[in-house]
């Protein structure tokens, strides 16, 4: 199911919103665009994410969206909770967030979240497995949809944008402390969870301990130690 621009269009019509069949990327246009604009691909052929790594955007399945904001604290973990939001309402399929960008069903990984600073805005690149029936061997261990994960029954996308923009409004007016308070309570992962981070100078394992004043992930290593996790690959400790 494609996405209704139209609708989009009606339900947010202060806002320019573009729409391509298909992009490299929608962080490239959206990056040239005023506060508010959004940008919305059927199929991304160069779908980024973090770390240089591609986004599987197959055709006509996902929402491939970009949304340009202004800079905020913690703007990565607000945009997580707004999608785990919208998905909720839409969907009803509940999610976990995975610090500090991925929105999770179990092991799996149905969202991501990706924030760059150009010329004084925030460009954020959101994309959403909604309507994928299978992923590519590389990535079926690692990613599910929501489609799979409401048992097979087709999601409508329009709706979910519509309500992930929503959200996004209602989440970037919150303060700083407020969005780490609802990350903490919405995240196995921020607390209490036995992690892998791969680091430059190689990965260290421990058990998270809370987010500090700036949103960071604290993990704590088994000789009582604390890292703090500014950027890295966190994954769940094979048990």
């Amino acid at each position: 199911m494609t996405c209704d621009v139209a609708r989009v269009q009606q339900a947010f019509p202060d806002r320019r919103i573009v729409h391509y069949a298909a992009i490299d990327s929608t962080m490239h246009p959206a990056a040239g665009m005023e506060v508010g604009s959004v940008v919305i691909a059927g199929e991304q052929t160069a779908g980024q994410g973090r770390h240089g790594h591609s986004w599987h955007s197959e055709a006509g399945c996902g929402l491939y969206v970009s949304v340009v904001l202004a800079p905020s604290p913690v703007l990565t973990l607000a945009l997580g909770l707004a999608t785990v939001e919208a998905i909720a309402q839409v969907t009803g399929v509940a999610c976990d967030l995975r610090w500090p960008n991925d929105v999770m069903i179990g092991p799996r990984k149905v969202a991501g979240i990706l924030v760059q600073l150009v010329d004084g805005r925030a460009i954020a690149g959101l994309g959403i497995n909604v309507n994928h029936r299978t992923f590519p061997p590389e990535l079926a261990s690692q990613a599910t949809s929501l489609r799979l994960a409401a048992g097979g029954s087709e999601i409508a996308s329009t709706e979910l944008l519509i309500g992930l923009l929503h959200a996004i409004d209602c989440l970037v007016r919150e303060d700083k402390e407020t969005i780490l308070r609802l990350f903490t309570q919405s995240s196995s992962y921020a607390a209490g969870r036995r992690v892998t981070v791969a680091l430059p100078g190689g990965a260290i394992e421990g058990t998270t301990a809370g987010l500090d004043a700036d949103g960071f992930l604290i993990v704590r290593k088994d000789d009582g130690t604390d890292t703090l996790i500014l950027a890295g690959g966190v994954r769940a400790a094979r048990s």
